[in-house]
């Protein structure tokens, strides 16, 4: 049976994305510029699971052609367990984790309603402030085989993402409206004095 792009893709549940480069490309460990997120994935959300295993399954197989005919026996993976390789890590707890990312830009939107047929309608997203790590989002992911100087095994592609609910900033950033909510700010604006003067 070949393996077809719809096989190794997958949209995922509402997940909390981490680590999140959407809007500009960065370099890791001296790599070549990526878009990138890791996806967090809570461990109830078996549906996202089932589908991401097999689209990692299906990648296997169509991998076979570039590792001379069968899966390697240290085939990597991408999906990794929170609990165990986080475990000091609270936003990590109860999930699995896996890092996604592209060369090209991921389309970023929201949803802002249906169309006359009943199918969600979207809103891109250009303000690179409303996509961070923390926040939650669906995800569509591709996965797919390489082989890297005897690296061999299953990644995960970027495609597209859209946000579907505000979180709490991970890495330790708080948002102006913690920040500044109970500060009084009446007297310290009026737009007329200049403080240099």
């Amino acid at each position: 049976m070949a393996i077809t792009n719809a096989d190794t893709k997958v949209v995922t549940g509402k997940v909390r994305l981490s680590y999140t480069h959407v809007f500009q490309p960065q370099a890791v460990d001296g790599g070549d510029e990526k878009y990138s997120t890791a996806i967090l994935i809570p461990k109830t959300d078996k549906e996202t699971l089932r589908r991401i295993q097999a689209a990692v399954n299906a990648a296997k197989e169509a991998g076979k052609g570039k590792w001379g005919g069968k899966i390697p026996a240290n085939c990597k993976t991408p999906l990794r367990d929170g609990d165990e390789e986080r475990p000091d890590d609270e936003a990590y707890k109860g999930h699995y984790f896996l890092n996604a990312s592209s060369k090209n830009k991921p389309g970023i939107a929201k949803p802002i309603g249906k169309d006359a047929a009943g199918k969600t309608k979207f809103a891109e997203i250009t303000d690179t402030t409303e996509v961070y790590s923390g926040c939650y989002a669906k995800v569509s992911l591709n996965f797919y085989a390489f082989d890297a100087k005897g690296n061999r095994g299953v990644a995960a592609g970027l495609n597209n993402l859209v946000k579907v609910q505000d979180g709490d900033f991970l890495g330790g950033r708080s948002s102006l409206n913690d920040d500044f909510s109970d500060v009084e700010f009446e007297d310290d604006f009026d737009g007329e004095e200049d403080f240099l003067n």
